[in-house]
């Protein structure tokens, strides 16, 4: 099971971006899916996840970010809007997957970067 993210990029204060990540190989069923992030010099954090049709935001992001999911594409999004740069960092994906009948675990991506400045 490999997941690879996307989207990443410069962008100025204001701006949007949207991430994408992809779930490839043998996949069960995926539990939940969502994005952490890590800024320079910071713990990783969780920044929004989805599980089933509950949502989970940071309180920083929260009216900014909305976090979705097509289960048919084993992908999850994420769109970001009003960009600040405390924004700024990596961006990991993440999901828990059950890639065999008695075998769970949790996978992360490779990591996006997400700059913020103008």
């Amino acid at each position: 099971v490999q997941l690879q993210a996307s989207g990443g990029g410069l962008v100025q204060p204001g701006g949007s971006l949207r991430l994408s990540c992809v779930v490839f190989g043998s996949v069960f069923s995926i539990s939940d899916m969502g994005w952490y992030r890590q800024a320079p010099g910071k713990q990783r954090e969780l920044a929004a996840l989805v599980a089933g049709g509950s949502t989970n935001y940071a309180d920083s992001v929260k009216g900014r970010f909305t976090i979705s999911r097509d289960n048919a594409k084993n992908t999850v999004y994420l769109q970001m809007n009003g960009l600040k740069p405390e924004d700024t960092a990596v961006y990991y994906c993440t999901a828990f997957i059950r890639s065999a009948i008695s075998y769970s675990n949790r996978y992360w991506g490779q990591g996006t970067q997400v700059t913020v400045s103008s």
